[in-house]
């Protein structure tokens, strides 16, 4: 959500702060990818049992190449990540698509509701709305049970949530952290404002993971279905992910990280870590980022995906302000006739966001990209499919604030079958959405291009 952003715009310009605190510029792809083949000459792949032979990681990998069209994606993306990256790629993974609030809030109520040791939340918005304190309600109830419940929230994206909201937390158990307060006075350590920690993380009992866009707010509950009448306010369209097996042992040590890096206070003693099974088939890699040069991985994530991308990249995004490396790629594969569609919003909750995204429009339409808005709804997801088999879903906008400065966590995953519900997905987006032409977009007024001049100055902000 872009609002408390503009909050964060105006705070940097009172104070002089840079962006990221003197980090303005993103790593080299290109330079990343030429390294890469000599990173590991075989990829490593992670079973519930350790790391696999070379033998079985390449037999496995060649399964699922043989499953689709010939794509070169799966061995080349591998590499360069596994060159920039110690989390694994494994094996055993069952995941479900969770597509908007509805499907995702019941998916982390029932997970809530049967944890038996502890449950890490870790979110950029949380909201003292209903449903809010349906999440308070909840876990106060698991944690009254026995259950630990640790609670990481992001101070500016939280920064309408009431003190008491938290207080009540505290109060019943909960331990609650605020990731780099807003007063510098309650600051554990360097002072850093322009570095939001954006991701939404939900960890049941170290079996079971949800992340995704969705924060916890009253806005993700309304039903998609049915066009909205005026006035009323749009519904917002986001997608989760829910994880279980290997790879949910790597999203709870991002959680554990961040828990340590804010100074949290001790945590209770709980199995964080158990022993996984496997309970998939799926291939996935958490990658998450954290801001530096050097940490922006989920940026080389998307940049070497869509270059290696053969057929298809099929991106939804919430709040698109590329770099040229992002939109060299994009427009490098159409122009090699890949099938380049990016369904974008028609609405959001930052004007400016929505301007500076179109006015990228002329030169992807001119490559041969298809852009399409979605109407109906705010636009929130972040999500892409990519050769029918590499999918990612997660926090990360390709905007410069998710770029640089945010803490942000993707999942990939690798898998024929999950990529097809993800394509079902897309299309269903596609019905809801408009296809921007480039001669009528041409012909758009002087003042709609004025406006996305203007909010392009401003792109290293939003």
């Amino acid at each position: 959500m872009k609002m408390t952003r503009v909050y964060i715009l105006l705070m940097l310009l009172v104070v002089g702060l840079r962006l990221n605190s003197g980090c303005t510029t993103l790593p080299n792809v290109t330079g990343v990818i030429d390294e890469a083949p000599t990173a590991r000459k075989s990829r490593q792949i992670v079973s519930s049992q350790g790391l696999l032979s070379p033998q079985k990681s390449k037999a496995i990998m060649e399964r699922l190449k043989n499953s689709v069209n010939p794509t070169d994606i799966l061995e080349r993306f591998t590499a360069v990540v596994e060159s920039v990256t110690e989390s694994p790629l494994t094996k055993g993974n069952k995941v479900t698509l969770l597509a908007d609030g509805q499907a995702t809030y019941a998916a982390m109520f029932k997970a809530i509701r049967n944890a038996r040791d502890h449950i890490n939340l870790e979110t950029f918005i949380i909201e003292d709305d209903p449903v809010g304190q349906q999440f308070a309600d909840l876990l106060l109830k698991k944690q009254a049970e026995g259950v630990q419940v640790n609670l990481l929230y992001d101070s500016i994206g939280s920064l309408q949530t009431p003190v008491s909201f938290f207080l009540r937390l505290r109060e019943g158990g909960i331990q609650v952290v605020e990731f780099n307060p807003v007063n510098p006075v309650n600051a554990r350590g360097n002072w850093m404002l322009a570095n939001p920690d954006h991701r939404k993380i939900l960890i049941v009992d170290g079996k079971t993971a949800i992340i995704g866009g969705i924060n916890i707010s009253s806005v993700y509950s309304s039903n998609l279905s049915g066009r909205k009448p005026k006035g009323v306010q749009l519904p917002w369209r986001d997608t989760d992910v829910q994880i279980e097996g290997p790879a949910v042992t790597e999203v709870q040590k991002l959680f554990l990280e961040t828990w340590l890096q804010q100074k949290g206070p001790t945590l209770a003693d709980r199995n964080y870590l158990p022993d996984q099974k496997e309970l998939g088939e799926a291939l996935v890699r958490v990658v998450g980022s954290t801001p530096g040069q050097n940490n922006r991985i989920t940026f080389i994530v998307y940049v070497a995906a869509i270059t290696f991308a053969e057929h298809s990249i099929h991106l939804t995004n919430a709040y698109f302000i590329p770099d040229d490396q992002i939109l060299d790629a994009f427009i490098e594969a159409a122009q090699r006739g890949v099938d380049v569609k990016i369904i974008l919003p028609a609405a959001s909750d930052s004007l400016m966001a929505l301007s500076a995204a179109r006015y990228h429009y002329s030169r992807l339409l001119q490559a041969g990209v298809k852009i399409y808005e979605r109407r109906n709804a705010v636009l929130h997801a972040k999500t892409a499919v990519i050769d029918g088999v590499w999918s990612t879903v997660g926090s990360t906008n390709l905007d410069y604030w998710s770029l640089l400065s945010d803490d942000e966590v993707n999942a990939v995953i690798l898998s024929r079958e999950f990529a097809e519900k993800m394509e079902q997905m897309f299309a269903g987006d596609l019905m809801e959405s408009v296809e921007i032409q480039k001669d009528t977009w041409e012909k758009r007024s002087l003042l709609q291009k004025s406006k996305e001049a203007f909010a392009h100055l401003f792109s290293r902000w939003m």
